[in-house]
Order: structure tokens, then sequence, then C-alpha cells
């Protein structure tokens, strides 16, 4: 994989002061923290086993015969809050089960901590493939990480309200 590789899936371009969110090398953590000037808080909505989807597969990057057969991940989803009282970001973490070896382990027990806590303790940048796409719920940057030889897949979507506050600067 190529360190961030900036690929849209859409004909829709994203507004120049976003595109430094969707396309940070580093740690989205750090900078939506810097920007509010506080620890972000983390509220899951789910967090436990799923089955991956062919698309889920597919964007892990798995090939050949393993798409076709059930694959177990550790899911987290989770709304991210900066300063005030409306999330800023929704949030999907993808842990396939045949990744959670080692130290990867303890990205089961993440509970309210960012994921940028632990992606990003001894790394500032990581091998990743990076997906910008517009949905409904607003821009969303979906990230394939290689950490330490583990693949995971985060989505991050960027919701109207945060986005409002970053177009008024």
């Amino acid at each position: 994989m190529r360190p961030n590789r900036f690929n849209t899936s859409t004909k829709i371009s994203p507004p120049p002061a976003l595109l430094p969110w969707l396309d940070t090398n580093g740690s989205l953590t750090a900078m939506l923290e810097a920007k509010a000037g506080q620890p972000l808080r983390v509220v899951r909505s789910f967090e436990g086993y799923r089955l991956l989807s062919l698309r889920q597969k597919q964007q892990l990057g798995l090939q050949g015969a393993v798409l076709n057969r059930p694959l177990l991940a550790w899911v987290r989803e989770a709304q991210l809050y900066g300063n005030d009282e409306l999330p800023w970001v929704t949030a999907q973490s993808i842990f396939p089960l045949i990744s959670l070896q080692g130290q990867a382990r303890r990205l089961q027990q993440l509970k309210g901590t960012p994921i940028g806590y632990v992606l990003f303790k001894r790394c500032r940048t990581l091998p990743n493939q990076r997906f910008i796409e517009y949905t409904n719920e607003g821009w969303r940057r979906q990230t394939r990480y290689d950490w330490y030889g583990r693949t995971l897949l985060i989505s991050e979507t960027f919701l109207p309200h945060f986005c409002q506050q970053i177009l008024k600067f």
C-alpha cells in the first residue's frame, strides 16, 4: 500500500476548508482535539462482533476465496464530540479477527478511548489507502491502515455541524 493515497469516489469536490481534515497524514484525533481545545468525548453506539459484508472485505483489500467465506470482525461505532453538545464525527472501526493478534488485541478494549491514541502512539503517520466520498450524512473518509502488519478499516464521517464550523473560518 502506498501511504495516504487520496481517491475520491464522487464527482462532487469537498470544500477546500475540509480537505485538511479529510486527508490528514497523521492523527485525526489530534487535529480534532486541537480544534476543540480539549480531549474528544467518544460515545459508542455499538461495539462487538459482526460478520463482514462483501463490500467491507473488498475495502479491507481481501481477495480470492476469502471473499466468499464468512469473516468475523470486531466493530466499534461511535460519535466523536468536540467542545459542544452536537457530535462532530461518526466513526466506524473494523478490525478483522485475523488482525486481532499480538498487540492488536487491545483494540477490542478501547471503550471510550479515541482510536487515534493507540494507532498513532509511536508513529505520526501510518501506511494507508484512503477513499473520500460524499454520503447522506456528510463527507466520509474511509482509510485502510496497515498497523504493524495488521489491516484495519476506519470510516469517519464529518457531520454537518462540524462542517459548518470549519466553513465559517
